[in-house]
């Protein structure tokens, strides 16, 4: 027996309400993945119910996320989640990002336990970031995977380092106790009661996410003169920067959707190996407050969040798909958030 949108439903009761079940339908749910009856929840099985939420969020705040996953209703087609972005502070000499571990480790106190573990560094020296992607252990085909950018900032002038302390130095701590209770029992015995899970999902969810205080606009545009993915980080926080749809064509995808007359990027990235290909829609803008220097509330539209497609060859040697990532692509991908003329 294989999970179930019964289970699911279940796990994401309390935290999508109404929208449950339309959640669960728009995925295409792992096959492999072993049911553990009514009342256990694995850690393969919360991992899938923690991708749906995050996928659904994504297209709430993502029009153009949301236009395709209608497409995709309407034609009976599953969307097959390959993987979340993520982008995270790392502040100079390892200090933690307010009240949380700095960088990557923000999340893999979460993902470790879920049954994640570390595939591969990507570096982003363009962007003066590193990429770390997360797979997951039990069926790394078939769950979605994770990639965590962060951002060294070190790596920039003083007053980048200055405003960075004062945006991202606020950020509050959003697991609660029923997450770090569940967090617990999935690295201990790898699985957790329903009600245990329950209780943990909505804190989890919300731990992707923005959790420090409205930036400045003066320490806004200190950033982004330097990082537009600073600045990006900066109004959005940890939450997905983009969702993926694995697909068998990346191009008669994005032929598609230019023809339905959606903002694309203009060409696909092709990996080093030739077996990673991926494009996405230009960032969808959204409105976002600001403080100005008399303490006044300041609205601007920013690059909010995107929606990215992506197909994966079979590496020639294994036999096994290619579920690596590239650091070029991923560099180039990230421009869909910075600019209009990627």
């Amino acid at each position: 027996m294989t999970i179930t949108s019964v289970k699911l439903a279940a796990l994401l009761s309390g935290t999508l309400d109404a929208d449950t079940g339309a959640a669960i339908e728009d995925i295409l749910i792992p096959a492999g993945i072993a049911g553990s009856g009514p009342d256990t929840v694995t850690r393969a099985e919360f991992a899938v119910a923690m991708t749906v939420a995050l996928h659904w969020g994504l297209l709430r705040r993502v029009p153009t996320g949301e236009a395709y996953a209608a497409d995709c209703r309407a034609a009976g087609r599953k969307i097959m989640l390959d993987h979340g972005a993520l982008r995270t502070i790392s502040l100079p000499d390892g200090k933690p990002t307010g009240a949380i571990p700095a960088g990557v480790a923000a999340f893999t106190r979460i993902l470790e336990p879920l049954g994640y573990a570390q595939a591969d560094i990507y570096p982003l020296e363009r962007l003066k970031m590193t990429g770390f992607a997360y797979c997951h252990q039990d069926a790394p085909d078939e769950i979605a995977q994770f990639f965590i950018s962060e951002l060294h900032v070190d790596r920039f002038d003083a007053d980048f380092a200055a405003a960075a302390g004062r945006v991202f130095g606020t950020t509050a701590d959003p697991l609660d106790d029923a997450a770090r209770t569940a967090l617990d029992g999935f690295a201990r015995d790898g699985r957790v009661s329903l009600a245990v899970a329950q209780a943990a999902m909505p804190s989890i969810v919300g731990a992707f996410d923005r959790h420090h205080a409205t930036p400045s606009l003066t320490d806004y545009e200190v950033l982004k003169g330097q990082s537009a993915e600073a600045a990006w980080i900066a109004t959005e926080g940890n939450a997905f920067n983009h969702g993926t749809d694995r697909v068998e064509d990346v191009d008669a995808v994005a032929d598609v959707q230019r023809a339905l007359g959606r903002a694309m990027k203009d060409r696909v990235e092709v990996s080093g190996s030739g077996r990673v290909r991926q494009t996405a829609y230009r960032a969808d803008w959204v409105e976002r407050d600001f403080t100005g220097d008399a303490g006044e509330v300041l609205t601007l539209k920013v690059p909010g969040s995107f929606y990215e497609f992506i197909d994966r060859a079979k590496d020639p040697e294994s036999g096994k798909l290619d579920l690596k990532f590239d650091s070029s692509n991923a560099q180039g991908i990230f421009k869909m958030t910075a600019s209009l003329d990627a």
